[in-house]
């Protein structure tokens, strides 16, 4: 089996190898070139990933057409606010039964579109083709051979299940589910909620304030998941309550640091200026906050996080806010 992963931040080059590890032969697709050569002659990312070696099954290109070439997985690597602008030029050179792998967590600006939808709508191909991952997904820790588990949802149970055992290792276990719908809205979500973490983590705020985040962020997704017709209980496994926990609690956590910085009184420009990988969970704010008043589900939790981060409001004042919202049943 060949694969290419299109995208070499941390999480890309991170599922590159693990499917080396399984036994699949990677190319590695990197927008700046001098990243692909160091992954072809030292078997390093020295920009996301520099202390970990990669196998000998991955390589790496500049050249998105030689990356996806004649493989039989092409695994989009790249923050959800540009999927679909990359995949517009990708699509021509996508084998014709390939099996299309999103590892983006996000809603789409503007259309509220999931990433399967995305993909499905730009590469123009059946959702049956489209395999989603989620799940807690750490990047490091994974690099560092930690055992996690994770799942790969989709419509197609070969190619689910294809995926699956194309990426089992002895530190990676993913598990297979057809409830996509729930899946990327487990993994979106989570992103909006990390950002508010890190914003009561950085105010000192103790672990009732953490764990009623936790709680009721799963409780607004779970809601909003209902709403669109996703199966409950995947927001009580893996894509949903394990991506939530690893992604609140972990300092490794793009979404919790930046919230973190938020917290301590950054603006969104100075918190953008010093982070340099994507926190989805930023732009994810408003698409997940227009889905769910589209839908009329209440999501008070990211309603906050949208005014913190898009509208200047002082962080102690959307807390202020969600504490007197009024009271009603659990």
């Amino acid at each position: 089996m060949k694969a290419a992963v299109l995208g070499a931040g941390s999480w890309g080059t991170t599922y590159a190898k693990v499917l080396a590890d399984a036994g699949t032969d990677v190319t590695v697709w990197a927008r700046r070139e001098e990243i692909a050569a160091a992954i072809r002659a030292d078997g390093i990312n020295p920009e996301y990933l520099p202390s970990v070696r990669l196998p000998y099954r991955v390589t790496a290109t500049s050249d998105a057409e030689e990356a996806i070439r004649d493989t039989d997985l092409v695994v989009l690597a790249v923050p959800s606010q540009t999927l679909r602008e990359n995949l517009t030029g990708w699509r021509l050179w996508i084998p014709g039964d390939a099996t299309l792998v999103s590892l983006a967590k996000g809603i789409e600006l503007n259309t509220t579109r999931r990433m399967s939808e995305v993909i499905v709508e730009t590469a123009g191909v059946a959702l049956e083709r489209v395999v989603v991952v989620s799940g807690p997904n750490l990047a490091l820790e994974i690099a560092a051979e930690q055992p996690t588990a994770t799942v790969v949802a989709g419509t197609d149970v070969a190619r689910t299940t294809a995926l699956q055992k194309a990426t089992t290792t002895p530190y990676f276990r993913p598990y297979t589910n057809n409830d996509v719908l729930g899946c990327e809205l487990g993994g979106a979500v989570k992103n909006v909620i990390a950002l508010a973490y890190g914003i009561a983590t950085a105010m000192g705020l103790g672990d009732n304030t953490k764990a009623t985040l936790i709680t009721r962020g799963l409780a607004e997704t779970a809601r909003l998941g209902a709403s669109l017709g996703a199966d409950p209980m995947t927001f009580a496994g893996l894509a949903g309550l394990g991506d939530l926990v690893a992604t609140c609690s972990s300092p490794l956590s793009r979404n919790r640091t930046f919230g973190e910085r938020l917290g301590r009184g950054e603006t969104l420009a100075q918190a953008q200026e010093a982070t340099r990988q994507t926190a989805e969970g930023v732009k994810s704010a408003l698409s997940i906050r227009d889905l769910a008043r589209a839908h009329d589900v209440e999501m008070p939790i990211t309603e906050q996080v949208e005014r913190v981060c898009h509208e200047g409001v002082d962080p102690r004042a959307a807390v202020a806010a969600l504490m007197s919202r009024s009271t009603k049943p659990e």
